[in-house]
């Protein structure tokens, strides 16, 4: 009995417990928990939901959310132009003008909006790389408190109160003047209100 406490005492501090949580996607299940918008390839594959080729295109929850944590596996390349939306205010339009978006870019044309910053409302001074290799996002939104965390190291801190609530979006998109863009592979996303 001794070690079946010890046993649920480790498990409840791992950073990746179930408890409390909703699993959205879960290596290649998860798909039929969101709506798709634009025209990506959205698909399971290899152990993760993939996207690589259209001209961009969205996964959109269908729950709505308000205050919640966010934590995301995902595989970017290099060339990678995608992110997560949260709080959007209008699902059937999502942008960085309707939603905050935790961006995944490396090369985006503003470096300072790169991987790990929210677009348009907070810069990342050391320009994380998440391209060709697997990283994990920590999200946090409660009440007008953002924070991003990008591979353990805090990347955003803001209060910001513009977007109040609303689904969340992953993303798939091209660079700019319609340049390809690299592959995104989510590997299991998971979302816990707060």
């Amino acid at each position: 009995m001794g070690l079946l406490v010890i046993g649920v005492f480790c498990c409840s501090y791992m950073p990746w417990s179930d408890s409390g949580w909703t699993t959205l996607i879960d290596g290649t299940a998860g798909l039929d928990n969101w709506n798709r918008t634009g025209d990506a390839n959205w698909r399971a594959v290899d152990g993760a939901v993939v996207a690589d080729k259209g001209k961009g295109g969205l996964l959109v929850s269908k729950n709505s959310y308000k205050d919640f944590q966010i934590k995301a596996e995902f595989w970017a390349d290099h060339t990678t132009n995608s992110g997560i939306y949260i709080r959007s205010t209008d699902p059937k339009n999502i942008s960085s003008k309707s939603a905050y978006e935790v961006n995944i870019y490396d090369q985006a044309p503003r470096p300072e909006f790169s991987t790990g910053s929210i677009v348009n409302f907070a810069r990342v001074t050391t320009m994380p790389k998440a391209g060709g290799k697997w990283n994990t996002f920590e999200i946090t939104a409660k009440g007008s408190q953002l924070t991003v965390v990008l591979n353990g190291v805090q990347t955003v801190d803001i209060q910001h109160s513009q977007f109040a609530q609303g689904p969340i979006a992953l993303q798939f998109s091209t660079g700019p003047k319609d340049c390809p863009g690299g592959v995104i592979k989510w590997r299991k996303v998971q979302i816990k209100p707060l």
